[in-house]
């Protein structure tokens, strides 16, 4: 967690340079401060590609009926060839991530914007998941009980990993992970 600034230095006046707008309330403004940050991550992706070619050829020749080449019948001196190649590759992958995750702000720049930074551990029954996210946001796009959804965080660095039983499983071997490295099919 980043360590809130020191005090500015008096400077005798009434107003010291921590001025807070009315109009704000208590959203969060300064290093230090919590925001919630609301998953509500959805990706889809589909991709699908289709190739096809098709080359024939065909040659023939009548041999003359005199001279030296007359031994040939025309069915004897015939030539053909065909080539077909059809291709078809599809993939398909989708995501989502909901949930919630309290960061705090790191760094409040000049033009407004704050960087945050946060991550929640769980230990569930057979594993622990961490989420960690990281972005810039915008002081007008957070709600006046300090939330924000994951849509509105720019720069986002959203990670979700979790090690246990469950990610072990569904990993390949490394044998199998060996093997696929070499096969060529």
């Amino acid at each position: 967690m980043p360590l809130p600034p020191p005090p500015p230095p008096a400077n005798g006046s009434i107003f010291q340079g921590a001025y807070v707008p009315l109009t704000s309330g208590g959203r969060a403004g300064a290093i230090g401060d919590i925001i919630t940050i609301q998953l509500v991550e959805r990706t889809a992706a589909t991709k699908s590609n289709a190739a096809g070619t098709q080359r024939d050829g065909d040659i023939g020749l009548s041999p003359p009926t005199t001279g030296p080449l007359s031994l040939f019948n025309p069915s004897d001196i015939a030539m053909g060839g065909g080539q077909q190649f059809k291709g078809k590759g599809e993939a398909s992958q989708s995501n989502a991530l909901s949930g919630e995750v309290s960061v705090t702000v790191a760094a409040v720049y000049p033009n407004g914007t704050m960087l945050v930074k946060g991550e929640k551990f769980l230990t569930l029954n057979r594993g622990d998941e961490r989420v960690q996210i990281s972005g810039i946001v915008r002081a007008i796009d957070i709600s006046p009980d300090n939330r924000i959804l994951s849509t509105r965080v720019a720069n986002a660095n959203i990670r979700y990993v979790g090690k246990g039983e469950i990610a072990r499983a569904s990993r390949q071997g490394w044998l199998q992970r060996f093997f696929s490295i070499i096969s060529p099919f």
